[in-house]
């Protein structure tokens, strides 16, 4: 075998130029210009003949640096798997075909030798195949692993408000290949547990939907945001429920990516408005008086019990009722037939509710600032249904006062 692996040697750039000629004539990806570029096919060609045919004339021990240099470069320039492994196999069955006509033209003992090693030829090709396949898959991984890392910073450049002058959202936008201006959502999903994903599946389905998103991973959350393009916002929340495993907050719909960490503000508080264990899509809406109740939460409660304290210490039904009656009064802009409709009652009973709600305030419904002050309290409780539950009475506290 030895004189015959030294002979193809000594040929080797004749070799390499037929092996590239036919990779080419018979492998498209090949012919694709910017893919692979001839000049680096060559290189690649002869340096896998030449550690083969080395080792064929040698005999030391198997070595793989050239396949696996290979198997990464491929999986750098995008070039198919399936269509790098057929060029190899290619170049295995050209090589063999080589040894075998040398082997031949040397006589019967050159062609003994050489079928008594064919075995272990084509075991040293699969060797390769497989050096090959690993490393680019291994690179393919890394790759990937890179790409989220920086997809990942990406996102959290834009809900955090862009830190650096040379990327601003509109760049970023262009990096994550979504629009600048258009609709969008974020969207805040808890994960169930550690390590699990919070909306699996869902990626996919909002690919399908023309849906582009952009994510975030965290140990507690998962943070997506959306570019929703033609599609509805109660369609993409319908679906995302479909995919809740808990508490999931979504923003109001915004049009500027610059206006991502106030959406994310929002999204943010609609998870801490549900109970703990609930599961679940919920939607702030973005109105001045939901940002002002949003700015502090524990301010917010301190407000809520200095309006209403009264109201909440009442029995569950009492609260209810009046909570409900004051809601629909201050939609019916202060009609007590009007809420009457709504709440199917007469409007007398309207009136009755108010003017019990009334005592409990510290004010007069005739009054603008009391009336604001309780749209404001009640926008809170919506907001925080939680500030809604009752108060226990304490003997020594005025809950209208701090």
């Amino acid at each position: 075998m030895v004189p015959i692996a030294n002979g193809l040697t000594g040929r080797l750039d004749e070799l390499t130029d037929d092996l590239v000629d036919r990779i080419v004539e018979e492998i498209e990806i090949y012919r694709e210009p910017g893919v692979v570029p001839r000049a680096e096919l060559r290189r690649s060609t002869r340096s896998n003949l030449e550690y083969m045919l080395h080792r064929l004339a040698h005999g030391r021990t198997l070595e793989l640096r050239a396949p696996r240099s290979t198997g990464r470069e491929r999986a750098g320039q995008g070039a198919p798997l399936p269509e790098v492994l057929r060029a190899f196999r290619l170049g295995s069955a050209f090589l063999w075909q080589r040894l075998l006509d040398s082997a031949r033209a040397s006589g019967q003992c050159s062609l003994d030798a050489l079928l008594n090693v064919a075995t272990d030829i084509w075991a040293m090709a699969d060797d390769y195949s497989t050096a090959l396949t690993e490393s680019y898959r291994a690179a393919v991984g890394e790759a990937m692993i890179l790409a989220d890392r920086r997809r990942s910073a990406l996102v959290a450049a834009l809900l955090n408000g862009p830190s650096d002058e040379n990327h601003t959202a509109w760049e970023i936008a262009k990096l994550l290949d979504m629009p600048y201006d258009g609709s969008f959502l974020v969207v805040v999903a808890e994960t169930p547990e550690l390590g699990r994903p919070a909306l699996p599946g869902l990626e996919e389905r909002l690919r399908a939907l023309d849906v582009a998103s952009a994510w975030r991973a965290g140990p507690e959350h998962e943070i997506v945001i959306l570019s929703c393009g033609r599609r509805r916002t109660d369609e993409i929340r319908s679906l995302i429920a479909k995919f809740a495993s808990a508490r999931v907050g979504m923003s109001p719909p915004y049009s500027r990516l610059d206006r991502t960490p106030r959406a994310l503000r929002f999204a943010k508080i609609a998870v801490e408005t549900f109970e703990p264990d609930a599961t679940g899509v919920r939607q702030l809406p973005d109105t001045p008086m939901a940002e002002l109740v949003m700015g502090n939460l524990d301010t917010t409660r301190r407000f809520v019990r200095r309006v209403l304290g009264r109201v909440l210490t009442m029995a569950d039904d009492d609260r209810s009722t009046l909570l409900t009656t004051a809601e629909a009064w201050l939609n019916a802009r202060s009609s007590a037939a009007e809420a009457g409709r709504v709440l199917y009652c007469h409007e007398n009973t309207v009136r009755y509710r108010m003017r019990r709600l009334e005592e409990r305030l510290d004010g007069e419904l005739d009054d603008p600032a009391t009336v604001a002050e309780l749209a404001a309290a009640l926008q809170a409780i919506r907001t925080f249904p939680e500030l809604g539950a009752r108060l226990t009475p304490d003997p020594h506290e005025d809950t209208n006062h701090p």
